[in-house]
């Protein structure tokens, strides 16, 4: 995205080649950019310039992808262009309103499904108005994509943040030459102020590990006796080491090993072994640091003696899935007590014979993986309804587990 907003050529290595990050690279291309790939995971990006976007010729379909979908409507909304998107019978459930919403406040022209669901138009504003926003609700993604409105935008707009989120796009932007401050006022409150029509400028950028992906391998590692795995160039940014501090604090024997920063990131290898695991009370104040994490750490939760309690977790009802009832259907289908709540779960770990149940997953990526890895260390094998889904977010899920020693089927639907 910011390749394509940029003038010049970007480099990009380590690029996850997962369907969501080929859906925005064709989202890029659909408004201008040339985007060529060179080598596995190595890309060049050769961007138009922030305001010369070119109107889409059809309509964009952006699959199970939600963050590229609200980013780029947060990116075209803002300039005199009209798109339409589209995405999967999953994406086309969650709710765009959070996005659309304040992309209105700034001038664009929104057509949509009822309660802002895709299928929906938007007609970009000639003048974009720059706009003083409080989030509703801890949302990197409603964050991110008001600031990328904002750089089409005259005048400086703000995005103010109750609770702090994942910060990835404040760093990227300051990286290509926005001008951008961050403060904390007297009510404790994030503030993002954004100079608006910058001159991007364009970058080699080397991505790290993805902790969200991460996170997989390294509840594996915890639960399945006798392991000993490192898992190398993982994020450590410090709005995404939620689900680390929790598992620490469950007792996990977690290692960061040679910390070291790239590109403005704090990144490292972690070094995991198996692990006796205690239930812990996990605080909602945590969940904006690991919200995509919390079906995995339920897996750790189902090995982990007494009960482990989450809290804060009314987003998980908007992801991909209500990702809170699908991970409890899921424990229940595999033997596992846990107590679903509104914005609560808590399960019991250390139970006899657990696996041996199908999971539904709702086309969801991460409940997919989640049941899997249940699968590793469970008595009974576990099945999943669809591993195709998986291909989203981490299309050698699969492959790499099995090299850890792992039996997934071939089909990615049962892990023993």
């Amino acid at each position: 995205m910011f390749g394509a907003l940029a003038v010049g050529r970007t480099t990009v290595e380590g690029l996850l080649e997962s369907e969501d990050v080929m859906a925005t690279a064709n989202a890029m291309r659909a408004v201008g950019a040339t985007i060529e790939k060179t080598a596995a995971g190595s890309y060049t990006v050769d961007g138009i310039g922030l305001g010369s976007l070119l109107e889409p010729e059809g309509v964009i379909d952006f699959g199970n992808a939600g963050t590229g979908v609200r980013l780029t409507m947060g990116i075209f909304g803002t300039h005199d262009i009209a798109a339409t998107f589209i995405g999967d019978a999953s994406l086309s459930k969650r709710p765009m309103g959070r996005v659309l919403d304040p992309l209105r406040e700034m001038g664009t022209t929104v057509v949509a499904r009822s309660g802002d669901r895709l299928p929906a138009s938007i007609r970009g504003a000639k003048q974009a108005l720059p706009l003083t926003y409080r989030v509703p609700v801890p949302s990197a993604q409603v964050k991110s994509a008001l600031l990328l409105a904002g750089l089409n935008a005259p005048g400086i707009t703000t995005v103010i943040e109750p609770v702090p989120t994942r910060d990835h796009t404040e760093k990227m932007l300051k990286g290509f030459g926005a001008e951008i401050d961050v403060s904390v006022n007297d009510a404790g409150e994030r503030v993002i102020r954004l100079t608006g029509q910058p001159e991007l400028k364009p970058q080699d950028i080397i991505v790290p590990g993805d902790p969200s992906s991460a996170a997989f391998a390294l509840v594996a590692a915890l639960i399945v006796p006798g392991s000993d795995v490192t898992i190398q160039n993982v994020l450590l940014n410090e709005h995404r080491t939620g689900l680390i501090t929790t598992l620490l604090e469950m007792g996990g024997d977690i290692e960061i090993v040679d910390r070291r920063v790239s590109g403005g990131e704090d990144i490292g290898d972690l070094r995991v072994r198996a692990s006796k695991l205690t239930g812990i009370t996990v605080p909602a104040s945590r969940a904006p640091s690991m919200i995509d994490e919390y079906p995995v750490l339920a897996i750790a939760a189902a090995f982990a003696e007494g009960e482990t309690h989450m809290t804060g977790l009314e987003e998980l009802r908007v992801k991909e899935s209500d990702r809170l009832a699908a991970v409890a259907r899921g424990l229940e289908a595999n033997g596992i007590p846990c107590v679903e709540g509104e914005d609560t779960l808590t399960v019991t770990g250390g139970v006899a014979a657990i696996g041996g149940g199908t999971v539904t997953t709702h086309l969801d990526h991460r409940i997919a993986m989640a049941f899997l890895v249940l699968g590793m260390a469970a008595d009974k094998p576990v099945t999943v309804d669809d591993g195709a889904v998986i291909d989203t977010s981490f299309p050698t899920f699969a492959p790499l587990f099995n090299q850890l020693g792992a039996r997934i089927a071939q089909s990615e639907s049962e892990a023993a």
